[in-house]
């Protein structure tokens, strides 16, 4: 398998796109092998489809914290209400969402970048797949693969850069752009100068895009290998379909997909989901992103900001950390507790005197969370900083900050079926069982009797606790349409004053992105606002 990604690089090197001027928007080979030569074989297919794998793990724009698909989650998904970076008040700017209507800057820009050139390779392999030589097994299943990669992709780019559905006058407004073929001059009009399609034109097409690869998975009858976990297969569409279906508030398709998607993955043991679950694959991993440490990207990678192990400085010097607001409602009983570091009264009571971390709390955790906080050998010392609710989800598996990570697991699949059921009505003891199920093997006390909206703010809270820092906070509160209010210790909570703001649902454009002008330079259907 490590082989196969990185000679997936040589085919993916071939259309991957510069990143300036008119060639941000390209997505047709620069090379003079035709794509028909390129894509002559599914065994070159398959190649094609690992490289988009490999674009998930990859630096862009020559900025180290870019990473593919990492970034999305750390930058854009955490910086919501519930996760903090301890002390690191230098991107104060960005945690509070005020670069997006900067329609030149690079935070604007990444995702609209990032998730194009995913995109446009799928694009490529969609049109050529169906010619290629080999099975027909092989090329109904590598199509499906790249139509579940564009489906995410445009599903991922929605939830940024559209408004909220209750905000689009049921579809009517505007969306993302439709870009479906890699070829503009064989057909002008879905080309690069492309207008904005409307939100219920682009939620169709993910739709689409996810019923066709389920379509082609089944009627190829064959199945992912389990250490390709990296690779989509038919339960990764209904997850994609299931969050698609979520943001655009369809309850009953979310209600529908979502058990299809879990199907055969059962939710973590209590050991995997507190030691190593978040770093290394297990059956409860739809979908994640492949990392080695013979194809790393060192200092750039996911958890070389988010592993509170990892050797890197942005992981040791500013952790991150769970909103005391947030921890305060698990209950006692609760394993997933320990995945964060509380102070005691005593030293809760010196950091406030203190305003600071101090020794003492710095002691407790290298006592009880030694194995998951770097050990510097030549210093033959500790060197992370230590932080009150700082976290010990994620951890690197080699250093600096490597490992692999998910995209989409089994609790998201629960969390997101409970939450539709919920507005569904009628449905409070299937709610329940859903709650109860994802919670059993880590709260063995946890037995859920709520009804109404109770059970609504019920299924808000667990996808809170056990989702925290997978990149979900900022696209939940989003949606459901809920102001961040993150208060400092003077007002009870946690954050760091640079931090302690409000952000009510109406501001930075509702919370949506602005198109990048690198998109409407160079397309005139498109203009800025």
């Amino acid at each position: 398998m490590k082989n196969i990604i990185r000679i997936s690089l040589v085919i993916a090197a071939i259309f991957l796109a510069s990143a300036c001027a008119k060639d941000y928007m390209e997505t047709a080979p620069e090379s003079s092998v035709s794509p028909a030569t390129i894509f002559s074989t599914t065994e070159n297919c398959k190649l094609a489809i690992n490289g988009i794998a490999k674009m998930m793990t990859s630096q862009y724009l020559s900025n180290q914290g870019l990473n593919g698909e990492g970034v999305i989650k750390t930058w854009y998904g955490n910086f919501g209400n519930d996760l903090q970076r301890c002390n690191h008040t230098g991107w104060a700017v960005l945690w509070n969402h005020t670069y997006n209507e900067m329609v030149n800057s690079v935070y604007l820009t990444y995702p609209w970048f990032y998730y194009y050139k995913v995109i446009g390779n799928a694009n490529m392999i969609i049109k050529n797949v169906d010619n290629a030589e080999g099975p027909e097994a092989e090329r109904k299943f590598i199509k499906a693969q790249a139509l579940v990669y564009r489906a995410h992709a445009f599903t991922m780019l929605m939830q940024l850069y559209a408004y909220r559905w209750q905000d689009s006058n049921n579809g009517a407004g505007p969306g993302v752009v439709l870009r479906l073929t890699p070829d503009p001059d064989e057909d002008p009009e879905i080309g690069y100068e492309m207008a904005l399609s409307t939100q219920a034109e682009c939620y169709k097409q993910i739709y689409d895009d996810c019923d066709e690869a389920i379509r082609l998975f089944n009627e190829s009858g064959l199945s992912r290998a389990k250490a390709d976990f990296f690779l989509p297969d038919a339960n990764v569409a209904f997850a994609v379909k299931a969050r698609a279906a979520l943001v655009r508030e369809d309850w009953n398709t979310v209600a529908a997909c979502a058990p299809e998607a879990r199907k055969g993955h059962p939710l973590m043991s209590k050991e995997e989901y507190m030691d190593g679950g978040f770093s290394t694959p297990n059956n409860e991993w739809l979908w994640g992103v492949y990392d080695a440490e013979d194809q790393t990207i060192y200092y750039y990678a996911f958890f070389s900001y988010q592993g509170s192990n990892a050797s890197s400085s942005m992981a040791r010097q500013y952790p991150l950390a769970i909103s005391k607001e947030l921890y305060d409602q698990i209950p006692s009983s609760d394993v997933r507790r320990a995945l964060w570091l509380e102070p005691t009264a005593e030293e809760a009571a010196e950091l406030n005197a203190a305003g600071r971390s101090t020794k003492k709390l710095f002691t407790r955790a290298c006592t009880e969370y030694g194995n998951k906080l770097y050990y510097d050998s030549s210093q033959k010392a500790y060197t992370s900083h230590v932080y009150q609710y700082m976290q010990f989800k994620f951890q690197c598996t080699f250093y600096p900050g490597g490992g692999s990570f998910n995209i989409y697991r089994s609790a998201e699949m629960y969390l997101a079926e409970a939450e539709a059921l919920c507005h569904i009505g009628g449905q409070d003891a299937k709610v329940q069982g859903l709650l109860n199920e994802l919670n059993k093997n880590l709260d063995p006390s946890y037995s859920c009797t709520k009804t109404g909206a109770e059970l609504l703010t019920e299924v808000k809270l667990y996808r809170r606790v056990d989702l925290w820092g997978e990149g979900f906070d900022w696209y939940d509160y989003k949606r459901w349409n809920e102001p961040i209010v993150r208060k400092n210790k003077a007002q009870g909570g946690s954050f760091a004053d640079a931090f302690a703001i409000t952000i009510n649902v109406g501001d930075g454009n509702k919370w949506t992105w602005k198109i990048p002008r690198n998109e409407t330079d160079y397309n005139d259907l498109i203009t800025l606002d």
